[in-house]
């Protein structure tokens, strides 16, 4: 149902004020119920295929440069690098890979972020262990991948996505001798449900990070780097602050990390195809099902307890989390912040949209901590 009838038909049974209240929870319900899903839906078509090439259809997932997958029905997957042509109608690629199911022509498919699939073994051909960090709500699976030197990464993935996010970096830390650790969260599949069953913008899910910052300081660790993308790095920030470990902190990496919460929630829901008025509703909805401290929000974004060095990734295009954000608080926090552009990216998708540039900024903020 589109969401001008859904609005008619609400406001006539119940009334304009019930139905106002009952739009804004079913606009919500998408921020609040995260699920892992790749964006964008399968209407993108091949139009042509030759060796090491595939032609799709023209859009704007289609034309950025950098790494990507193509997903399909039934469990397809291929990886497209370098544009290699554009006309008016189709855009060619390199096509580097198809490592699960038939690529033929008029199939229909959809650009997602996920390069590499599986865990760091099978995807990377990296050693590495299943752990499980006790949570204050149960067991959360995660990877680890050995290193020798004393500091561990903690990696946080972002919302819409799962542990998959952090293996394009884990080949570098793993060159760097760098521990690093994968981390499941509430609300994640394999982990324990949030209490009520809904996701809180990292407000109750920071305390897993905390977990596992506490799991990698029994192991060994002497200190910790936070990586997290999106809310994922919120979560990083949130720990950092708020930590009783939080001494151990050494840094942080944040890749496009949520600072304005309201108008991150409300770029979900117009992206979503939601008019703006019924976004501003639904902003508020997910406001009060889950009692976000907008106040604690505000305090991270200007970087007020922010007492570590600070990578901040960010792409001036981003559709879900505001560049202002990120330049006021490399702004506020110049002594620690080091905001480093992507243009041309999507949210949370820097690294496909400049692998080697990505990874070598990386490397060279690391560096200096080890």
């Amino acid at each position: 149902m589109r969401w001008g009838t859904a609005a008619a038909v609400a406001a006539a049974a119940v009334g304009a004020g019930a139905a106002a209240l009952l739009l804004g929870r079913k606009v919500s319900d998408r921020v609040v119920r995260p699920s892992v899903t790749g964006p964008g839906a399968a209407t993108l078509r091949v139009h042509d295929l030759s060796p090491g090439r595939v032609a799709l259809t023209r859009a704007p997932e289609t034309v950025r440069p950098g790494r990507y997958a193509l997903e399909w029905r039934g469990g397809g997957h291929a990886v497209v690098g370098e544009v290699l042509r554009t006309d008016v109608q189709t855009v060619t690629r390199r096509l580097e890979r198809v490592d699960g199911g038939t690529l033929d022509l008029a199939t229909e498919v959809k650009v997602t972020p996920w390069v590499y699939r599986g865990d760091p073994g099978s995807a990377l051909g990296l050693e590495y262990g299943e752990a499980v960090v006790n949570g204050e709500l149960g067991p959360l699976p995660a990877w680890y991948v050995p290193g020798v030197r004393g500091t561990w990464v903690i990696l946080v993935h972002g919302p819409g996505a799962d542990r998959t996010q952090a293996l394009p970096v884990l080949p570098l830390l793993h060159s760097l001798r760098l521990h690093s650790l994968t981390i499941t969260y509430r609300g994640d599949r394999g982990a324990p449900e949030s209490p009520d069953g809904l996701g809180h913008f990292g407000e109750t899910e920071w305390r897993d990070v905390e977990a596992a910052v506490r799991f990698a300081l029994e192991n060994g660790a002497g200190q910790v780097i936070l990586y997290g993308w999106s809310l994922g790095a919120t979560m990083g920030l949130q720990a950092a602050a708020r930590s009783s470990w939080r001494e151990s902190v050494s840094g942080l990496v944040l890749d496009s990390p949520v600072l304005d919460w309201p108008a991150t929630v409300r770029r979900e829901s117009v992206r979503a195809g939601v008019p703006a008025p019924l976004a501003e509703l639904g902003a508020l909805a997910a406001q009060g099902r889950t009692k976000v401290d907008l106040a604690g929000f505000a305090r991270l974004a200007r970087g007020t307890d922010l007492h570590v060095p600070a990578l901040l990734l960010h792409s001036p295009t981003d559709g879900i989390a505001p560049w202002k954000a990120a330049e006021r608080l490399a702004d506020l926090r110049y002594d620690l912040v080091s905001l480093h552009p992507v243009p041309d990216a999507e949210h949370a998708a820097l690294w496909n949209a400049d692998p080697d540039g990505y990874a070598e900024t990386l490397r060279r903020w690391l560096t200096p901590l080890l």
